[in-house]
């Protein structure tokens, strides 16, 4: 099964949801921890070792704070 890892830039987050949807293996969550600097609770992936780097988050993102690196 292919590999992937995410970043994401947290202080442009507005924590819509998007990327949360579109995770098929529901691997993201929102931060309930974490305010960032504009005061939004922003993405977060719970299991980050289970990400295949699909990028499905990446292009749900309105604000394009999410990289998707494929892993070899």
């Amino acid at each position: 099964m292919p590999k992937g890892r995410i970043e994401v830039a947290t202080d442009r987050c507005k924590g819509c949801g998007l990327c949360i949807e579109a995770c098929p293996l529901k691997l993201l969550e929102l931060d309930k921890n974490t305010l960032n600097m504009k005061g939004y609770q922003p993405m977060r992936i719970h299991t980050p070792d289970k990400c295949i780097g699909c990028a499905n988050c990446a292009v749900m993102c309105p604000d394009v704070v999410i990289t998707v690196y494929r892993l070899d």
